[in-house]
């Protein structure tokens, strides 16, 4: 037998060393495996498995049936249903995010203005905060007094009240007739009354409670975002593009500016809407004429409706002090409200916000639908906001199309 052919029959011949062959194949010196390949395959397979499929090899897909689809549809919808109720429940935590959010955003500029004086920005913080504190405190010692001597002096005209009710034929005709104070005195000793006037009590200690528990809420959170707003701003700028960066930078300071000064120059109609009201009110010899203007200042911040609810409000009190103040408060507040709409708020606001008045009126009203007197104080900025948007970034880019 040649030795060639011994070579490749032997069992231990299972290497050979190649001398130059044709073009392809290993060179001079090289070792080279010459197991079959189903051998080659069966001795690294369980390596492979060993390292990337310890557990062996998938099997294949399960088959979208009718069955499959459905239940994956129906898993997506539970699943859009509880995020839905979710957000429905937590509806209050989000206004108030959003609300101390926007009046972060229109602090902000006085913050800015006193850091340009040269003071730190905690200090420049701290002072606004407190300035709106104070605020927040003279608003609650100018109401509470009158609401508490209002509420006493009709308590202790109760009595008076029910004398004279007595004394009225018509009401003595029907106490003959129907049994009415027997029926009353019934209720009272029953416990029915007390049970009545116990419930309204707690409930209303309850909602005074809720009510000081969300405006602590916002005044926290409102100073957290006013203390972080610079750092929120460059970790939002983070998710944009590097490229588009400058640009959005510009468009983002261009809003929030817009949002400040809207703000600055609602709450300064407000002051002005106060200040004249108190004027008037003190020289028409109204009582309580601080806290009715305080009413004016704090309804007024609200878009459209707002200096009208607080105008029919001290207007009607006006009346219950004397038809003349009651006169002269309806004469007053169609003049002013005259004057603010045309001649104070186009003014003010035309630095700030650049927003067609139809446009302002619908934004609120949406606005105003969705989430109330809140949705719609933040209607018009989010509305200048959009419209900035679509004037800087879509109509040019539909420009180029």
């Amino acid at each position: 037998m040649p030795d060639s052919v011994a070579d490749a029959v032997s069992p231990r011949a299972t290497q050979r060393r190649a001398g130059g062959g044709p073009a392809g194949l290993p060179g001079a010196g090289e070792v080279t495996d010459v197991l079959p390949a189903h051998r080659r395959d069966a001795a690294t397979s369980g390596k492979e498995e060993d390292t990337e499929q310890p557990f062996g090899e998938p099997g294949k897909p399960l088959t979208r049936g009718p069955f499959l689809w459905g239940l994956t549809a129906a898993l997506g919808v539970l699943t859009a249903w509880a995020l839905a109720q979710a957000l429905v429940s937590s509806r209050g935590v989000i206004v108030l995010i959003v609300v101390a959010a926007f009046l972060a955003v229109g602090l902000n500029p006085v913050v800015e203005a006193l850091q340009r004086r040269g003071m730190n920005r905690r200090w420049a913080i701290s002072i606004v905060f407190l300035g709106v504190i104070a605020m927040f405190v003279l608003f609650g010692f100018a109401i509470v007094p009158p609401v508490s001597q209002e509420t006493s002096d009709f308590v202790g005209a109760v009595p008076g009240y029910v004398q004279s009710l007595l004394a009225n034929p018509t009401i003595k005709q029907l106490d003959a007739d129907y049994k009415i104070l027997a029926n009353v005195q019934t209720y009272i000793t029953s416990g029915g009354l007390g049970a009545t006037v116990a419930g309204g009590i707690l409930g209303a200690g309850a909602v005074v409670l809720d009510a000081f528990f969300s405006g602590f809420t916002l005044l926290v959170l409102t100073l957290y975002f006013l203390g972080s707003l610079p750092v929120i701003k460059e970790y939002l700028l983070l998710v944009v593009p590097a490229t588009r960066r400058t640009r959005t930078r510009a468009i983002g300071d261009q809003i929030l500016t817009g949002i400040g000064g809207y703000v600055a120059g609602n709450v300064l109609i407000s002051v002005i809407a106060g200040g004249l009201s108190w004027l008037f009110l003190t020289i028409a010899g109204a009582k309580y004429a601080l806290a009715l203007a305080l009413v004016i200042a704090v309804t007024d911040l609200i878009p459209l409706v707002g200096a009208t609810v607080g105008a029919v409000l001290v207007t009607a009190v006006g009346l219950l002090q004397s038809v003349p103040l009651g006169i002269a408060c309806a004469i007053f507040f169609v003049v002013y409200q005259q004057v603010e709409n045309y001649v104070i708020y186009p003014r003010v606001m035309s630095r700030s916000v650049n927003v067609a008045p139809a446009m302002s009126v619908i934004a609120a009203l949406f606005g105003g639908a969705l989430l109330g007197a809140v949705g719609a104080l933040l209607a018009i900025p989010v509305a200048a906001a959009v419209a900035l948007i679509v004037r800087e970034v879509l109509l040019p880019r539909q420009a180029r199309l």
